[in-house]
């Protein structure tokens, strides 16, 4: 009886430790926004985007000037950032499937719950991943693995939308989501989804547990199409072309036509309908007017975490899923390797992280996970493909080892160093882009003689694992079949003769 008794005592003494150990550890506060780019006002994407309340947490933090996701599609992005492996090694690389459903993934450890497993009460709402927060159950026959969030919200998405769209049929498949516009008309904010997951964030931060750290999660669904904002927030952009991103006439004559197949046949318009139907600068002020309004959102959070008295113990990450071009390369929409698709905004802030910094050395979405794990001080696993950027959050000078890698479909990379974006395609042909000369990527130097150590110094980082799509692969997949020479778009052959969607 005094053994079992002592046993006990070591036992309860021994998670009474354990415990204690867990609620020292800081909470995280994990944001997530779609399809921004760096039109960020601390990131000088738009020299007009006004997001104050996110240049005000850059700025008690770390910021990363050259960020980039490793997809340029929801999905494949969402999915490398929270299982930390590249698309290229899971084979995931459409808007389907679900990783759970590949055996190989089925019980992979995402990035929450590493955290839940620690001791951490994890909780989302909005989309996480590509489909919301996961199942809260556990897959059947798993019983040693939590379930992806502990608490979760069914709130996101557009929320309230028109009874008809707001801009003309488009040439691509006229898709429900390609719309854009004020609404609703009577200013009322609360209708919209991402209002709904501020929200509920907000009243997680002030009834947060005691005795445990968090790991709370908001999606944000703006600026995604259909990009809906009130009036107030068009209001703070000048409806005239100064709105508009700079362009060069006929941009894509440089580039490989491999490059059109990544985003063949999209539901995403052209540069030419937005200018035929005079929609350019109206999509571009709602993808600004939507990318203020969800900084408002955030900054709803920010405040919430101080009137808390949580602040100080809590690590805030800022970061988008991927790009998204407003006319430049004569497309709207992502699927793209270039600077606009693959760019993202990344911002850490709170304990461990020094103040005031801005990194511009080459930094991955991937990086993430291994990130917050080392600041929360939780075990590093050791099969993450993505590096820990805490000596950049300590000094922003420290050197980074290797370049930012994004991959759309197997044999599609691009590799952006300090300095240079290099891409392959799947027929070998290739981009190469100065960017401190040339920041808008508008000359290819691939083929330009005195490139070619630039060139070997770029190729050698290409994925050397590189698989074909997984079983279940689905929507704005592309496969090449080098003996025919010959690319596939959605289960369709792309001829070189085919003339390029316009």
């Amino acid at each position: 009886m005094r053994h079992l008794f002592m046993l006990a005592f070591c036992s309860l003494a021994v998670g009474t430790a354990a415990a204690a150990a867990a609620a020292e550890r800081p909470n995280v506060l994990f944001i997530a926004i779609d399809d921004q780019n760096d039109w960020i006002g601390h990131l000088g994407g738009h020299p007009l985007a006004k997001t104050p309340h996110l240049d005000a947490l850059a700025a008690r933090g770390t910021t990363f000037t050259n960020a980039h996701c490793q997809a340029p599609l929801c999905n494949p992005s969402r999915t490398s950032l929270l299982l930390g492996l590249r698309p290229t090694t899971t084979g995931i690389y459409g808007l389907a499937p679900w990783f759970r459903t590949i055996p190989e993934w089925a019980d992979r450890v995402s990035l929450p719950q590493h955290f839940a497993q620690h001791g951490y009460l994890t909780a989302a709402t909005g989309k996480i991943y590509h489909g919301g927060t996961g199942p809260r159950r556990r897959p059947k026959g798993q019983t040693d693995r939590p379930p992806e969030f502990e608490r979760t919200a069914p709130f996101g998405g557009v929320g309230s939308k028109p009874p008809e769209k707001l801009i003309p049929p488009t040439p691509m498949g006229n898709h429900p989501l390609m719309d854009w516009g004020v609404w609703p008309p009577d200013n009322d904010d609360t209708q919209k989804g991402d209002y709904q997951v501020a929200s509920w964030t907000v009243e997680q931060i002030k009834t947060a547990p005691q005795d445990r750290p968090f790991f709370l999660a908001a999606g944000f669904f703006l600026p995604h199409v259909p990009c809906y904002a009130t009036q107030q927030w068009f209001d703070l952009y000048p409806d005239d072309d100064t709105v508009l991103p700079p362009l060069l006439a006929d941009d894509r004559a440089d580039t490989p036509r491999f490059s059109w197949y990544l985003h063949w046949s999209l539901p995403e318009p052209r540069l030419r309908w937005l200018r035929e139907n005079d929609q350019w600068r109206n999509l571009v002020r709602s993808y600004l007017a939507c990318t203020s309004f969800v900084d408002a959102q955030i900054g709803r959070l920010l405040t919430a975490l101080d009137e808390a008295g949580l602040a100080d113990n809590t690590i805030v990450v800022v970061w988008g899923d991927h790009g998204w071009h407003l006319g430049e390369k004569a497309i709207t929409g992502k699927n793209t390797l270039w600077d606009r698709g693959t760019k993202v905004p990344l911002i850490f802030a709170g304990p461990g992280i020094t103040a005031g910094q801005r990194c511009g050395q080459p930094a991955e979405l991937l990086d993430i996970y291994p990130t917050l794990s080392e600041l929360a001080g939780l075990p590093i696993r050791d099969d993450l493909e993505g590096l820990s950027l805490r000596p950049q959050l300590a000094d922003a000078s420290a050197p980074r080892l290797r370049p930012a890698i994004t991959s759309h479909n197997q044999g599609n990379h691009a590799v952006r160093s300090d300095r240079w974006r290099y891409i392959q395609y799947a027929d070998g042909t290739e981009e190469l882009y100065d960017l401190e000369s040339d920041p808008d990527e508008w000359k290819n130097l691939a083929g330009e003689p005195g490139q070619a150590k630039i060139l070997a110094a770029h190729r050698r980082w290409l994925p050397t694992v590189d698989r074909p799509p997984a079983p279940g692969s689905a929507h704005r997949v592309l496969t090449y079949d080098p003996a025919t020479d010959a690319a596939v778009w959605e289960g369709k052959p792309v001829h070189r003769s085919d003339p390029i969607p316009q």
